[in-house]
């Protein structure tokens, strides 16, 4: 007879009272924000070294104020996580993206076709060169980064999104691996008005 499914990760997870003092701090802070510990640092948590290089990147250039707005920087999450069916990123980021963008519906839309969506000029330059990177780095030439610039990215904002995106092709692999569940609460985040 199979065991049931883990109802966070296959190699199962860390509670936050029982994980190190700064991180249960630091995810206290999230957690007090949002409501809810999401499931990825309970996973992650099993190897808190790994836990704190992943959030100081993650931190770096998630929550950065410098080129991209957070909002696009989530939409390099969603879209790339969609092309690397990701469904723990697609689910916590596109509530994350639909709560910044203010738009209920772009995150649903991003995910399930990132090549063919309806975008802004800029928008679809950040959302092509982020899938070129996680889909086929290797054929990344100057003509698509003059693309970009086209459109109006820096030089900074270029590197945001090849950054993101690699950032997250291993986050998305770390959730394949682990059989990472999404949250129940994300799946609702920015979809209705906060009351």
């Amino acid at each position: 007879m199979e065991a049931a499914p883990h109802p966070v990760s296959r190699f199962g997870h860390v509670e936050l009272q029982d994980m190190p003092d700064d991180l249960r701090r630091r995810i206290g802070v999230i957690t007090e924000k949002s409501g809810f510990v999401p499931n990825v640092f309970l996973a992650l948590a099993r190897r808190p070294a790994e836990l704190r290089a992943f959030l100081d990147y993650h931190d770096a250039l998630m929550d950065s104020d410098e080129g991209l707005s957070r909002a696009e920087r989530e939409l390099v999450v969603v879209a790339t996580s969609g092309a690397n069916h990701c469904t723990y990123c697609v689910v916590a980021h596109g509530a994350i993206l639909r709560v910044r963008s203010k738009d209920a519906e772009i995150a649903d839309r991003v995910a399930t076709n990132p090549w063919g969506v309806e975008l802004s000029p800029r928008e679809r330059a950040i959302v092509d060169l982020a899938l070129l990177i996680a889909t086929d780095s290797a054929s990344l030439t100057e003509a698509e980064l003059d693309d970009a610039r086209m459109a109006g990215l820096s030089e900074d904002e270029i590197w945001d999104v090849g950054a993101i995106t690699a950032l997250f092709a291993m986050s998305n692999r770390l959730a394949h691996l682990t059989a990472l569940r999404p949250n129940p609460e994300f799946f609702l985040m920015g979809r209705l008005p906060r009351s």
